[in-house]
């Protein structure tokens, strides 16, 4: 009885986690349709094409990608969706690890601050000249109309400083930055739950222990049924 309550109560704990495996093994293919999101290559006299080349990136479509310095996985570095005759930029969340991103030469009518939440390593922006950069001036170190464009450079750190103490977050939280205007606040260490109120360490045995008991026997039973539909046959 008590396992079967423990799974049942972990029910909610087991869809999240599936969700997010299947958010995550999506996460490539979004990636992917970033680069292909208008017809044309980024040009190598372009100001994202000129960093790529500086940044020792490479080139594909409208995207420049470069390996990380932990792992062989590629990341997006640079993203140029320059006069791609956009008029709503929603979802660039593929680009997340971007550190320069060119939209300019397109009919946008508004982008919201939330499209580039996250966006923790942008550091340049072109936009048309009438919108305005996310998290608005006081998000960047410097802020100019360059003919048709606006030039966004330099993301300001929204913490008092980040890594330490912020009067931003709860009591016991430490402030980091999450993109343009936009910071996040997580627990500091030997505390946990809502907004940090708990001391001690995080019951991690209590927490996964169960869940790792109901997963193994959820794997036996659909084994042991597949073998007896085997048998059948």
């Amino acid at each position: 009885m008590k396992m079967k309550a423990g799974c049942s109560q972990l029910k909610p704990v087991l869809l999240i986690f599936i969700f997010n495996l299947c958010f995550y093994a999506s996460y490539e293919l979004t990636e992917l349709q970033l680069c292909e999101l208008c017809s044309g290559t980024v040009l190598n006299v372009s100001t994202v094409g000129q960093f790529c080349s500086s940044s020792a990136g490479r080139i594909e479509r409208r995207c420049c990608w470069r390996h990380d310095n932990t792992s062989d996985r590629e990341h997006i570095i640079g993203l140029d969706l320059s006069n791609c005759s956009l008029t709503h930029i929603e979802d660039l969340q593929g680009a997340s690890t971007a550190l320069m991103i060119d939209l300019s030469l397109n009919p946008i009518v508004n982008i919201s601050n939330s499209t580039f939440q996250g966006f923790v390593e942008l550091n340049y922006m072109i936009l048309p000249q009438d919108i305005v950069c996310p998290g608005g001036n006081s998000s960047w170190e410097k802020v100019e109309v360059n003919g048709t464009n606006r030039i966004c450079e330099g993301q300001k750190d929204m913490c008092n400083q980040t890594g330490q103490l912020s009067i931003n977050c709860p009591e016991n939280s430490l402030c980091a930055p999450y993109g343009p205007g936009f910071f996040e606040c997580s627990c500091a260490d030997n505390y946990h739950g809502y907004k940090c109120l708990r001391e001690g360490e995080f019951p991690t045995l209590q927490v996964f222990g169960p869940l790792g008991g109901c997963t193994f026997v959820i794997t036996l039973l659909l084994w042991v049924t597949q073998r007896r539909k085997a048998k059948s046959l």
